[in-house]
């Protein structure tokens, strides 16, 4: 860790290959962010998509410090499932924070922890959307930390809430990793191209296209009602 650069923290590579005295940690820590992303609300820095898609990238490094099976199809599942699990926790913690705390968090200042004007456009999408507003969020950065902090502040029913939390974590970690795991083995069999060695352009690639919508949605200048 002597040659360590601030920047790297925006590196979802450097998380994902991190050891401690020659221990792999990478899954604990990808773990640990998906559940930060919703449950400790620093959702706005942390690389999300492109964290889960170079998950998949580098699945087989991850799950064999955890357990490793013959069958690579098992071993991304496990991983898929094992992220899912994680995202569903931390949008729990979110959901209680929510219902717990939504007034304190109306009235907090802003901080780089926390940015109220994240906390209102979120609750625009949620109004705009419903429940189906927390399985679009979690594909969509910034809204997916504060998505089930609003839910828990309208207290949206528990029941509906698990449901669309248990089916946007799955569908997420799911697409993303599974993405990620094929893509990488299907561009190096077919093209010779090892998409470790272009890990930046892929980054940069994934916060474009998942970043757009949120500036879409949330810049573009609405209409004034008469």
């Amino acid at each position: 860790m002597s040659d360590f650069n601030w920047a790297q923290l925006l590196n979802p590579e450097f998380y994902i290959t991190m050891s401690i005295g020659g221990v792999q940690i990478g899954l604990w820590i990808v773990l640990f962010i998906v559940f930060a992303e919703t449950g400790l609300f620093a959702g706005f820095f942390l690389p999300g998509d492109s964290l889960l898609f170079l998950a998949g990238i580098y699945s087989r490094d991850l799950i064999e410090n955890f357990i490793f099976l013959e069958s690579d199809m098992v071993n991304v599942t496990l991983l898929s499932i094992l992220v899912g699990v994680a995202g569903i926790l931390g949008n729990m913690m979110g959901y209680w924070f929510g219902a717990k705390g939504g007034y304190y968090l109306y009235k907090k200042e802003d901080s780089f922890w926390f940015k109220k004007k994240y906390l209102i456009q979120s609750k625009d999408f949620f109004e705009r959307f419903g429940g189906k507003a927390i399985i679009f969020a979690r594909f969509l950065p910034i809204v997916r930390t504060f998505a089930p902090i609003v839910a828990g502040i309208v207290t949206m029913d528990k029941k509906k809430f698990m449901f669309f939390n248990i089916v946007s974590s799955f569908l997420w970690s799911f697409v993303l990793i599974f993405s990620g795991h094929y893509l990488y083995g299907m561009f190096l069999e077919k093209y010779d191209i090892d998409l470790k060695e272009h890990i930046e352009v892929i980054v940069i690639g994934i916060i474009i296209i998942s970043t757009l919508p949120v500036f879409i949605k949330f810049f573009k200048k609405t209409p004034k009602q008469e």
